[in-house]
């Protein structure tokens, strides 16, 4: 007789129990709005079950797990290490533990790490979503648990979100290459449904049309915040009847790629063309020159994005505490990768 080795999941309990899977959570994690009832038909699903809970079951005894969830896009890049690196560092004083995952920018995967958190229980999250709409981000909400929204907004729920003047910041960076002589500006933009794409694009837009100045169609390249997509789009650009004469690149992996193409194409950079990048890139004070780029306070933005959620976790009923956005100032390091144009 062939026997059945799988583990029950948070999902079999509900479904043996009648109910969602966010009121399976509420009843794990103890966090009440439960009907006795139902919680009673929950615990019993669970026990015919065998439904092993590992850390879970702690939560059932005592409401607080001291652990808080970080969900990121892309682990391999660095901007995501830092503001990592500020939250950890916040929680660690307040003797939480942090687990972290890795997205890769799909809606798809984020459910599934919604899911497992569920399961395993968290006093809260930290998300930079892979989608905006957040819809993917419901049974969290649903189960009651505390959300910080960081780099990127959640439409769909009210959440403290925190972020950086991405418009502010490329604006400030076209402009420096405007005062500097370039009229030929090409920007690589990030993905127009995230708000760093979008908002960065709108403050290239804005300087220029500010300006007067020409926005070619072939000067807007679309990348995916990815390296491969700054170098192809870089040597797109090279191959144009009408290169600019300076870039502004949206991010720092596709920065990297940039560089790396400009090299492919005989660029001189600085000389054959001038180039910003927002985000500092790991290679930005080794090259010669040395890279132009829009800064942010990342560990600072990982920092503020803890000390929401703490405030949330603490709060026993959290819709008394308003929706909260903080916006983080950019700033500009100038370097020698912008080269004056005399037109």
């Amino acid at each position: 007789m062939k026997v059945n080795r799988t583990k029950p999941t948070i999902e079999d309990v509900a479904k043996s129990a009648g109910v969602s899977v966010a009121t399976v959570s509420r009843v794990i994690n103890a966090q009440g709005g439960v009907r006795k009832v139902t919680e009673e038909k929950i615990l019993r699903a669970i026990k015919e079950l065998n439904y092993v809970r590992n850390a879970v079951a702690r939560s059932m005894v005592r409401k607080e797990t001291k652990t808080i969830a970080v969900i990121i896009p892309d682990i391999c890049n660095p901007f995501f290490s830092e503001v990592v690196a500020g939250i950890e560092r916040k929680a660690i004083a307040k003797d939480y533990f942090t687990t972290l995952s890795n997205s890769n920018d799909s809606k798809v995967v984020e459910r599934k790490i919604v899911q497992h958190i569920l399961e395993r229980g968290v006093d809260g999250v930290v998300v930079t979503t892979a989608d905006e709409s957040g819809e993917q981000l419901k049974p969290l909400f649903d189960a009651n648990i505390p959300v910080v929204a960081v780099d990127r907004v959640i439409k769909q729920f009210d959440v403290d979100t925190v972020i950086i003047g991405n418009r502010e910041g490329a604006y400030e960076a076209v402009h420096h290459l405007i005062t500097e002589g370039h009229e030929k500006i090409a920007i690589i933009r990030g993905p127009q449904n995230t708000t760093p794409g979008l908002e960065r694009y709108k403050g290239y837009m804005q300087a220029m049309e500010e300006h007067g100045l020409e926005v070619r169609p072939e000067w807007i390249a679309d990348g995916d915040f990815r390296e491969n997509s700054g170098f192809e789009l870089t040597k797109r650009f090279a191959q144009l009847d009408t290169p600019p004469t300076a870039i502004f690149s949206s991010n720092n992996l596709m920065s990297i790629g940039a560089i790396k193409a400009m090299k492919d194409v005989n660029w001189k950079l600085g000389k054959d063309v001038s180039f910003i990048s927002f985000d500092d890139i790991e290679i930005a004070t080794f090259t010669n020159p040395q890279i132009t780029t829009v800064s942010r306070p990342m560990r600072h933005l990982g920092e503020v994005s803890f000390q929401l959620l703490y405030e949330r976790m603490m709060e026993n009923e959290q819709r008394l505490l308003q929706k909260r956005q903080f916006i983080l100032t950019p700033y500009l390091n100038i370097r020698g990768s912008c080269k004056r144009q005399f037109n």
